[in-house]
């Protein structure tokens, strides 16, 4: 074991017993999620910032698509934003690596040994000597580096970013234009326009605390858009530098108006002190009576949860829209970093009851998109929608924030961006297709058909609900009857949905084990297989799928098939990790099957497999997030499943209970309160076998959303005695 990990283990174990008056922050480890696949970062950020300053080890490659992986001991330098637990590459804007010698070969080499962070902070001590700490607010990145010497270099390149390639070899410019202005020997301004995931402008100013006494231009070829600088500097007896960078989407003049507002002056601990500040003010909304490592797994959890959206107005309100306007947010919030394919299942419910004083800017923001791009936004980045996944799923989002209590919206202009996104063609949404055959033929939309189909109708549903719960029975008539569609995709003999050309003839040769997506298409699935896309329908009509198998009896006999199935190798491109027979838990399909066991026969069976799920594949460990986090989703599910409830339809205004694997837990909700209980628990607990809310018991399962965010006290019924 190197030294670095026994300190990490070390620390879990020293701080076993509670701390009187100890910081919720202190049991956030950010470097969970950072070795393997959850493509998590150690560095700082702010709940919801625009920055996240942080080591790069490499600029692509998949394991690296957070520009970090815990093993690696290469350092290209310090990049100023990035995203959480993703699959693709995106932002590592402005590199910044500061170098004893200038030509030093161990400019780019650290100690891992000497690295450390927490919320808020992050530092390490390089091979060369040079000690580097890291801060932000949340448009400002702070920098500060102690050199061996007075003597200092700094390298600053403005061509490095985290690309969307997994050609090792590629070599096409990311920046393809850009202008740099050296405004005086202690500033630098100017914008970058990448092209990359997205096409987006950013627009930066840079000041040092020390002026630079020389500045050398290093250009690698003449192809290159943006320019790599050299800055020497001679400090001062401290031997210190410091650096602040403040990035905008509109203009320079407002990344400086974002670096006034939030950090004039260049006291380092006082931005650190109000980072961990604001980062205690939301960690402390959950409370847990637990292990102490079982609160490092859930306040990491929730600390990877709000990394993002991220809000990418100035501090004026502006900001670039989706059509390049800029426009000003009614609240100087608009909000981008909208996985939306991954997100609607969980982590945006999981906000709605921790951070929900941010629900409405988020809607706002996504019917601001639809406005100026013409239908909801699929998968942002910066501003910039990348498509990425299938599906519209802002809807599902946007039926939930109102369904749940989020009333302030203004109904029609939501219904209005719902029915256009659903009846008007757009990227991944074939709606002439779609609406001729009932379901998405393989021979016309060749790539994912199946998967097309079967979450196009979970969004038919989300908007047939909401025009219901608005009173506009026409269009809920309508959508009800498209929701109905995968019925057409059912095969009787399979059991499973499978592909189905135009002539309504099935796919053959027919493999239900081997996961598809654009990866190694043709394939009729996403990112799965038929087994794991099954269950997508029960999302929104479980009894619907029940009668389809044939009923209850035969619902539990599918799920134990689906559970049992051995899987094919393994494939981590495809989510095809964290395997239990077909469960994939690397991936999002999967996230709600084991609770669809509550409407079995055998509801501890589910139970049982979800607390296999927790202790299996979220540990409390680098490598211990097992499948991408994407932007906090892996981590909604760890915290749903830790309080002992999931929002199986987020839509839907309930929740499915199934048992927590804590023995209390609070929520706090501004004034309101929820308390969960776990009467009889034990870690070898096997389950609940009856629920009380308020006192009274529930004679179902399920438990209404505005319950939730009313506040009271929800009691399980644990039990010892496991289902065989």
């Amino acid at each position: 074991m190197e030294i670095r990990s026994f300190l990490f283990v070390f620390g879990l174990l020293i701080g076993s017993s509670s701390v009187v008056g100890q910081k919720t922050t202190s049991y956030v480890n950010v470097f969970i999620g950072t070795d393997g696949t959850g493509h998590t970062f150690p560095g700082p950020s702010m709940p919801f910032g625009m920055v996240q300053p942080g080591p790069d080890n490499r600029d692509r490659g998949w394991s690296h698509t957070s520009g970090y992986q815990y093993r690696d001991t290469l350092l290209l330098g310090f990049s100023q934003t990035r995203l959480s637990g993703t699959g693709i590459n995106e932002l590592g804007d402005i590199l910044i690596l500061p170098i004893h010698q200038p030509d030093s070969i161990k400019a780019r080499s650290y100690y891992k040994s000497t690295e450390k962070a927490k919320p808020g902070w992050y530092h390490v001590r390089k091979k060369d000597g040079v000690e580097v700490d890291l801060t932000c607010s949340e448009r400002v990145a702070f920098h500060r580096y102690r050199y061996p010497s007075r003597s200092a270099h700094v390298r600053i390149d403005f061509r490095h970013g985290l690309r969307f390639v997994f050609d090792e070899k590629a070599t096409k410019p990311l920046v393809i234009s850009s202008a740099v202005t050296i405004e005086n020997d202690s500033m630098i301004s100017g914008y970058c326009q990448t092209q990359n995931w997205v096409n987006r402008i950013y627009f930066f100013t840079i000041h040092f605390s020390k002026p630079f006494q020389n500045k050398r231009s290093i250009s690698h070829n003449q192809s290159d858009q943006a320019p790599l600088y050299a800055f020497d500097f001679q400090l001062d007896a401290s031997k210190e530098l410091q650096i602040k960078v403040a990035l905008s989407s509109v203009d320079v003049e407002g990344a400086k108006a974002n670096l006034k507002a939030e950090i004039p002056h260049w006291d380092f601990q006082r931005v650190y002190k109000n980072n961990r500040n604001t980062w205690e003010h939301y960690l402390t909304r959950l409370g847990l009576k637990a292990p102490r490592s079982q609160k490092v797994m859930a306040y990491t959890a929730l600390y990877h949860l709000l990394l993002q959206p991220m809000n990418m107005a100035d501090v004026t309100g502006k900001y670039r829209a989706v059509d390049d306007s800029i426009r000003t947010a009614p609240n100087r919030a608009y909000y981008s970093t909208l996985s939306n394919w991954d997100v609607y299942r969980a982590a945006f419910p999981l906000l709605q009851l921790i951070t929900p004083e941010i629900i409405p800017d988020i809607i706002d923001s996504m019917l601001t998109h639809h406005e100026a791009k013409g239908f909801l936004p699929i998968w942002t980045v910066w501003g910039q929608d990348n498509y990425c996944m299938i599906g519209n799923h802002a809807i599902p989002m946007i039926a939930s924030a109102y369904v749940n209590g989020f009333m302030t919206m203004d109904t029609q202009r939501a219904l209005r961006a719902m029915v256009e996104t659903s009846t008007r063609s757009h990227i991944h949404s074939d709606w002439e297709v779609y609406n001729r055959y009932g379901y998405y033929p393989f021979d016309l939309i060749p790539d994912e058909s199946v998967s097309r189909t079967l979450e196009s109708g979970y969004d038919d549903w989300c908007v047939a609900y909401f025009a219901q719960h608005i009173g506009d029975t026409t269009i809920a008539n309508q959508f009800y009857q498209r929701s109905q569609y995968y019925r057409n995709l059912f095969d009787p003999e399979t059991r499973l949905f499978r592909g189905k050309d135009q002539h309504g003839a099935w796919r053959t040769p027919f493999d239900p084990l081997t996961a598809t997506s654009p990866l190694n298409n043709p394939g009729d699935y996403t990112e799965a297989n038929a087994w794991q896309y099954f269950w997508t329908p029960a999302q929104h009509d479980w009894k619907g799928v029940t009668a389809l198998l044939g009923g209850k009896m035969a619902l539990t006999t599918h799920l134990d098939t689906f559970f049992t199935t051995p899987a094919v190798a393994p494939n981590q491109f495809l989510g095809q990790e964290a395997m239990i027979g077909q469960y994939a838990h690397g991936n999002e399909p999967s996230h709600h099957i084991a609770y669809l066991y509550a409407f079995s026969n055998r509801p501890l069976q589910g139970h049982q497999y979800l607390k296999r799920i927790m202790n299996e594949f979220h540990k409390p460990q680098p490598d211990g997030l097992i499948g991408n986090d994407d932007c906090g989703q892996m981590s909604a599910w760890y915290l749903f499943t830790l309080l002992g409830f999931y929002p199986v339809n987020p839509a839907s205004g309930e929740v499915v209970l199934g048992a927590p694997h804590v023995k209390k837990a609070t929520l706090k909700m501004g004034t309101k309160l929820l308390t969960i209980q776990a009467n009889s628990f034990s870690p070898s607990s096997c389950g609940a076998t009856a629920y009380q809310w308020n006192g009274e018991p529930l004679q179902t399962p399920m438990l209404s959303f505005r319950s939730l965010r009313e506040g009271g006290k929800l009691t399980f019924k644990m039990t010892a005695t496991c289902e065989k």
